[in-house]
């Protein structure tokens, strides 16, 4: 991975934080986008010594700044899209307008970030991983506004994988002590899963971000394939 440069869109939360710091470790250098928490993405960007770009990836202005910073940065080689929204409005009260939002972050973002990235290294090797979620591989009641773009998202991917010829591939997270889940987790809506052991612990950003960075290995053999990291879950509910 050594000089390789990676963009990480909405990578300055816990799960950014932990794959940045071991592109580091690696050698490789992270671009850091950051749409809202400023102040937290600039501290990583100094602490890591790494490119930030501020702005939402929805803008095609900004994904262009991402990219010309990674550019600029060295040799262009992978692409990890950590934004979404968590959706957490149940379908039976969900408006037009919720069901629109979700599909935009959670979908639409990351996948022209994806497109823009794809022509930017052209016939290089290059890995893109989109993140994704447990509730977009397993069946979970309630779910359908945050996963169905999420699950769209794992489709999409697979068609890439075989379209392009860069790798293309997916890691849905589960219960994980980070992000979007920390929430929940924190709230204790899911101590039960730890009572009745259907999980062994809760997820930490390392177990996703070791994920991540198996996909971003140069000249990987695997492409258009999801890695669920949510101790096994999705096979119990």
């Amino acid at each position: 991975m050594k000089g390789k440069v990676v963009v990480l869109a909405g990578g300055s939360g816990g799960l950014g934080t932990a794959v940045a710091e071991a592109l580091v470790e690696r050698g490789a250098i992270p671009v850091i986008g950051c749409r809202s928490n400023r102040e937290r993405a600039e501290n990583l960007s100094r602490r890591l010594r790494a490119p930030l770009v501020v702005g939402d990836i929805l803008e095609e202005s900004v994904r262009r700044r991402l990219l010309d910073e990674a550019q600029n940065a060295g040799e262009l080689y992978g692409l990890v899209p950590l934004v979404g929204h968590p959706a957490r409005v149940p379908l039976e009260t969900a408006t037009e307008a919720d069901l629109l939002e979700s599909m935009r972050a959670n979908f639409v973002a990351p996948v022209l970030m994806a497109r823009d990235f794809a022509a930017a290294v052209g016939d290089r090797d290059a890995s893109l991983v989109f993140i994704s979620t447990m509730q977009a591989v397993g069946v979970f009641p309630g779910s359908t506004t945050y996963a169905a773009p999420k699950a769209a998202l794992v489709h999409t991917a697979r068609i890439l994988a075989k379209q392009w010829k860069i790798r293309v591939n997916v890691v849905a997270p589960g219960v994980n002590n980070a992000g979007m889940a920390e929430q929940s987790v924190r709230s204790g809506k899911y101590d039960s899963f730890l009572e009745k052991k259907i999980i062994p612990r809760w997820g930490q950003p390392r177990d996703v971000a070791r994920a991540i960075l198996f996909f971003l290995e140069p000249d990987n053999y695997v492409t258009g394939q999801v890695l669920t990291v949510d101790g096994g879950l999705s096979l119990k509910m």
